[in-house]
């Protein structure tokens, strides 16, 4: 037989063999065959190996001669779990199948190719895509912490076609927009329904330029969400062009900077109010340069923006506080703690000024101090309150020592001056002792109106206008001047001794001569120099009146010259001014001259002032004079009295008053119960009130209290008369007396002539007489 075709056919058959074998043991791929075993069924339940290539070996670990002649579960029993649904329908149906697999022992990824080469066989062939998987995986993690990263910054990412017109979003978009992600990107047309209306406009230009001309673009747009509630963003836009250089897309971001922009929004209100604050708001740096000021701060100091930034707050200092004061300031507050305190500081202009402070250090999120705020308020004005107050205080303080002084002072002379009353009586005038008592007389009346002085002085008494001559107060006043003012410091006088009289309060007088004479003073004190008092009478008319507020007639001139320093023609029309002075510190309060301005208007007169820096000034006041006025009464005048025989109840805590005031008036008649407790007098009085015709009492007891006495007094008989005597009260006065009842108020001390005058007057006007 003919074997030769045979022959070639096997020839070719062993050359495959070798070509395949040569394939099967050098493919990099995985390769095995299997045998297909079949359950009692007749279904295939597993696979037998029949032979691997070293690749297999290789990429599963496993040796051929572990493998050959056993099953696949028996092998590898992890793959169970998708044996019927990828490898059994392969066995089935014949139907190749690829799929990925992997594998819990050896911690691999296999994608897997099988199919059935033949029936009852079963082949596969594995690759390797370990690493490509666990960088796809890496991969997916990078996307879920870029995902995540933008959730966390509120940005979305976005891709737009200009062709298509069809924008594509990331997750994040839809959340900061508001919208459902299955509802799809709105179109490029649809922004205009998502967006503010006053934004729309700046989007669709931006857009519109940036694929026209390759621009991106960085704005900041509001999104009306579907709810209502507006949101705001920053968008982002870069370019993507291809090789001709025309655009093929745009590519960017859009982040969710609401809360950012709220927050501009608060600190810009916050910016504003600070810039409109009252008070001056500075930023230093920890070196004390300054980085901030606010517009308050340039008008407190009158420096400008550009002298102050940069600069440092020593350029405030007024060298009025020692170094002492700032070592502690800057201990305070570069220990972290706040300092608050005044500081005397000096303006641009070199003026200065009293500030309150407060200094604040800032910290960073470490601790450390960065910056200083600092505060400041002028309170210059305040401060010169606070001087006014204390002033005040002070004269009050005044007012009241003097008030007690005045009560005890006027207890002696009421009985100096009533038993000399008496005495002039008793010695007839031809006898020596008759004068000497005179004396003793006058200068008691003299002392009683030195305390009515003190008492005006601390606005404890109301002015009272009388006709006087001038001349008395004013040797007065050069008397107390020369014994105050230095010798070095001329003081002359020229008074007219015919002058007239005015109507004036004689302390209101006092207090104009002292304060001009003062006012004198201090321009002379420095250098030295010479003071003149000068009084005459003058005499205007219509036409050579010197001031606008006086009428044609008659006037008495006071004038106080001095050759001092002069006053400035710009402040001379502000000198009368409450409180105006160009005195250095405690030299003055500034009104002195504003309340001789105010008696002398008052009086119906005038001020005039002349003056030249540094020749001096002159103050002349103009007074109009009394016409044909008298010469009034006599105080000290010896004359008859009024007398009676009516009882009468006498109190006060002062014996010798009682003693001398019992003595004058049982000398007019009067029957007498002096008593120097008031509890005492006022048993006596219950006792038989209608026994009385009369009660005169002391106001300040230590008992009971005249005010007391009276209220019970005229608890028990109303219609009983009352006398008060007082040396000086806060709490008491003619028109409060008056209002309680009592019908007689006198001031200690009183001349035995007014006190007779008095209980009569009372008396006949109660009619409780006899």
């Amino acid at each position: 037989m003919d074997i030769t075709e045979r022959k070639l056919a096997e020839d070719r058959l062993r050359e495959s063999e070798a070509r395949y074998r040569l394939l099967f043991q050098n493919l990099s791929s995985g390769f095995a065959l299997h045998e297909i075993v079949k359950d009692e069924n007749g279904n295939p339940c597993d696979y037998r190996f029949l032979e691997v290539n070293p690749a297999f070996e290789t990429l599963t670990g496993l040796k051929a001669d572990q493998l050959v002649g056993k099953t696949v579960l028996a092998v590898m029993p992890d793959i169970e779990s998708y044996w019927i649904e990828t490898y059994g329908r392969v066995a089935t149906t014949g139907e190749a199948r690829h799929f990925e697999n992997y594998s819990r022992e050896l911690n691999k990824y296999y994608a897997v190719t099988a199919y059935r080469p033949e029936p009852g066989r079963f082949a596969t062939i594995f690759t390797d895509i370990t690493d490509r998987k666990r960088a796809e995986k890496a991969l997916r993690k990078s996307e879920s912490a870029l995902i995540k990263a933008q959730q966390i910054g509120k940005i979305g990412s976005w891709w737009y076609d200009p062709a298509a017109q069809m924008p594509k979003w990331t997750e994040e978009m839809f959340r900061i927009f508001g919208l459902d992600p299955s509802s799809g990107e709105p179109s490029f047309r649809e922004h205009r329904k998502i967006l503010h209306p006053d934004d729309w406009e700046l989007f669709h230009r931006s857009v519109i330029t940036s694929v026209r001309e390759g621009i991106g673009y960085d704005i900041e747009l509001r999104v009306i969400r579907p709810d209502g509630e507006i949101r705001y963003v920053n968008a982002r836009c870069e370019v993507i062009k291809n090789e001709k250089g025309m655009v093929t897309q745009l590519a960017g971001t859009t982040q969710d900077i609401t809360e950012r922009k709220l927050a501009e929004m608060e600190l810009n209100k916050l910016a504003e109010a600070v810039g409109q604050a009252s008070e001056g708001i500075v930023i230093t740096k920890t070196d004390g340069c300054i980085i901030y000021a606010n517009p308050a701060f340039f008008q407190i100091t009158g420096y400008t923006r550009e002298e102050i930034m940069g600069s440092n707050p020593r350029i405030l200092k007024s060298g009025k506080q020692n170094a002492a004061f700032y070592q502690e300031m800057w201990e305070t507050i570069l220990s972290g703690r706040r300092w608050s305190g005044r500081l005397i500081n000096k303006r641009r202009d070199s003026t200065v000024f009293t500030a309150e402070c407060s200094i604040s250090p800032v910290k960073d999120q470490d601790g450390r101090i960065v910056n200083f705020v600092w505060i400041t308020r002028d309170i210059s004005r305040e401060v010169e309150l606070e001087k006014r107050v204390a002033q005040a205080q002070k004269m009050e303080a005044i007012g009241a020592l003097a008030g007690g002084i005045a009560h005890d002072f006027n207890n002696i002379l009421f009985p100096i001056m009533g038993f000399s009353e008496m005495l002039l009586e008793d010695i007839p005038p031809e006898n020596p002792a008759h004068d000497n008592i005179k004396q003793i007389l006058t200068a008691a009346a003299r002392a009683r109106d030195l305390v009515k002085q003190i008492l005006a002085f601390s606005r404890q008494s109301d002015p009272q206008k009388m006709p006087m001559r001038l001349q008395p107060v004013l040797k007065e006043v050069l008397k107390l001047s020369r014994a105050t003012i230095p010798t070095n410091i001329e003081l002359t006088s020229n008074i007219e001794k015919n002058c007239g009289m005015i109507s004036a309060d004689p302390v209101q007088v006092h207090q104009i001569a002292m304060n001009l004479i003062t006012n004198a003073y201090h321009a002379v004190e420095e250098k030295g120099g010479s003071i003149h008092l000068e009084l005459r009478e003058r005499e205007f008319g219509d036409d050579d009146l010197p001031g606008p507020m006086m009428q044609a007639g008659r006037y008495v001139c006071l004038s106080v010259s001095d050759t001092g320093t002069g006053i400035d023609k710009a402040i001379l029309s502000k000198i009368f001014e409450p409180y105006f002075t160009t005195k250095a510190m405690g030299k003055g309060t500034g009104m002195g001259l504003s309340v001789v301005h105010g008696i002398v208007r008052e009086y119906g007169g005038d001020i005039r002032v002349y003056s030249e820096k540094g020749k001096g000034s002159a103050f002349h006041v103009y007074l109009p004079l009394l016409e044909n006025a008298g010469e009034g009464k006599k105080a000290l005048e010896i004359r008859e009295y009024p007398t009676g025989s009516e009882r009468i109840l006498l109190v006060d805590d002062e014996e010798q008053i009682v003693r001398m005031v019992q003595i004058i008036l049982e000398r007019l008649g009067y029957r007498i119960s002096a008593h120097l407790r008031s509890p005492e007098a006022l048993a006596r009085f219950k006792e038989d009130p209608r026994n009385f015709d009369l009660v005169v009492t002391d106001m300040s007891m230590p008992e009971m209290t005249g005010e007391q006495l009276a209220a019970e007094v005229m608890r028990i008989r109303p219609d009983i008369p009352l006398i008060l005597c007082t040396g000086f009260s806060e709490k008491i006065n003619p028109e409060k007396a008056a209002a309680m009842g009592i019908r007689g108020f006198v001031m200690k001390p009183v001349v035995t002539g007014e006190l007779a005058e008095m209980v009569r007057k009372v008396l006949d006007e109660s009619g409780t007489g006899t």
